[in-house]
């Protein structure tokens, strides 16, 4: 590239890999998404490490997975050299950079490195202030799958507030003497599943897949994950329900979508296009229903696989076949991609690896491994986690619990094979069991002890939770054992 590129990032919250076109339901909409994977690379198995909000940004912001930079679970808080961001980075090279939605900083003014940050409180005091139709006047809280219909019509909405605020700092508000970096970060389609029209009801006649469910979510082999899942299926959750729900899901999905049109169209009107590097993906996943439960957090596909796509300036001249990659790769990665596109030296104490020479040169990639933690502390740690690409080892501390999945002849991760007799099978999780607990000795991780993984006792489930029965498709003796409590 012979001048520096613009770069733009855009990033959802809580979209799963398979929630968008190629690898979504063939009725989902997601054209924009579809013309930048047509122009970009398109990286099939990616990953967020720790799989909730916080943890992920701080990933995405410093390029280093959550059991590097210490921040393993939103209520962690750990702090951060400014000077070291991602933006901080790029705003030290000359760039102009520019926050637009949902950072999740804490506190939450606090720029760490950003010239500019517009947020969604600067969104809900604008319409308070307005009077009229008040968005989220529904009730519903921010973790719940029941769906409804947004309180205020399209153009009012946070999604597209967010875009319009992009499109005006592209069209009119950038310095045109220096390149800029734009961080688009969307809040939804993170519960409340509220789309407004036309997309609340642009997928209820759809034929929505159903949720799977493993053979290990009908046992009490892994307490803490199922414990976790079920918590926030908050009340009866009827199939009924769940189906609404995912058809609101891809709604919000494609109501942004449409909104990532008019950046793109911003871009091209204001001649940005062919210099911009535009990466895409999400901070993590959501079950939506798969193995009974709800929200994020663990390392399974749906809370952890997430898109992601890398369109360099001008479009490389990679085939059809070849745009769609299945490296492993994880939010780390960013960090050191874009400051390698935008020619700044990359710090040494990162984790992520530098995608551009796969995307440039098409070089084939190395193999490699990603480790995932999810822990408040060494009292709460409730998943540590590693997969090289085809197997994924989980390890729950509490009660000693353990997932072995065959990605590759079984990518929805319904069979547990962590018990299994085959002696080729037993190998693989104990080469993975040894690299995860080599990966966290070498951080000096609290999660080892004596060179072995954490263990914890079992919990007892809190007064008055349900669990299982909440979904359909869990034993009976699950139900009446939750139905005690």
């Amino acid at each position: 590239m012979s001048e520096r590129p613009n770069i733009l990032l855009i990033t959802t919250d809580q979209q799963r890999w398979d929630a968008v076109g190629g690898t979504g339901p063939s009725f989902l909409r997601t054209p924009h998404f579809d013309h930048l994977c047509r122009e970009g690379v398109r990286f099939n198995r990616a990953y967020s490490d720790c799989p909730v909000c916080v943890p992920a940004r701080r990933t995405i912001m410093t390029g280093q997975h959550a059991h590097t930079h210490g921040m393993t679970e939103n209520s962690v808080p750990v702090p951060v050299d400014p000077a070291t961001t991602l933006p901080g980075q790029l705003t030290a090279a000359g760039y102009q950079s520019v926050a637009i939605g949902k950072m999740h900083f804490h506190p939450q003014r606090q720029r760490q490195g950003f010239q500019e940050m517009i947020l969604p409180d600067d969104y809900y005091r604008e319409k308070a202030r307005q009077g009229g139709p008040q968005p989220m006047r529904h009730g519903l809280g921010q973790n719940e799958i029941t769906p409804t219909m947004s309180t205020v019509p399209e153009t009012e909405t946070l999604t597209s507030w967010i875009a319009e605020r992009s499109v005006d700092f592209i069209t009119h508000r950038r310095d045109p003497s220096a390149p800029f970096f734009l961080w688009t970060s969307f809040s939804k389609p993170h519960p409340p599943l509220d789309p407004p029209e036309p997309y609340y009801s642009m997928y209820r006649d759809a034929d929505i897949p159903e949720p799977v469910c493993g053979d290990w979510a009908r046992s009490e082999d892994c307490p803490v994950a199922l414990r976790r899942m079920w918590e926030r299926m908050d009340g009866d959750v009827s199939p009924e329900i769940i189906r609404e729900a995912r058809a609101a899901y891809y709604g919000l999905i494609t109501q942004i979508d449409f909104n990532l049109g008019r950046i793109f169209a911003a871009l091209r009107a204001s001649g940005q296009w062919k210099n911009t590097i535009i990466l895409f993906t999400s901070d993590h996943g959501e079950y939506l229903g798969d193995h009974g439960g709800m929200w994020k957090g663990f390392f399974h596909e749906s809370s952890a696989r997430v898109p992601f796509v890398l369109r360099l300036p001008p479009a490389e001249p990679w085939t059809s076949s070849d745009r769609c990659v299945d490296d492993l790769v994880c939010l780390a990665d960013i960090y050191p991609t874009l400051l390698q596109a935008a020619g700044v030296a990359v710090p040494d104490a990162v984790d992520g690896v530098n995608l551009l020479p796969r995307v440039e040169e098409k070089r084939a990639p190395e193999s490699r491994r990603v480790v995932s933690v999810f822990a408040t502390d060494p009292e709460h740690c409730y998943q540590l986690a590693i997969t090289d690409g085809r197997w994924k080892y989980l390890w729950f501390p509490e009660g000693a619990a353990e997932q072995l999945f065959d990605l590759e002849s079984d990518p929805a991760e319904l069979h547990n094979r962590a018990t299994d007799a085959d002696d080729d099978v037993a190998a693989v999780k104990a080469e993975l069991r040894d690299a995860l607990i080599a990966e966290l000795t070498a951080k000096k991780s609290p999660y080892v002890v004596e060179r072995d993984l954490l263990r914890r006792p079992v919990q007892e489930d809190p007064p008055g939770f349900r669990g299982a029965h909440r979904f359909p498709g869990f034993s009976l003796e699950q139900s009446d054992r939750d139905s005690r409590h």
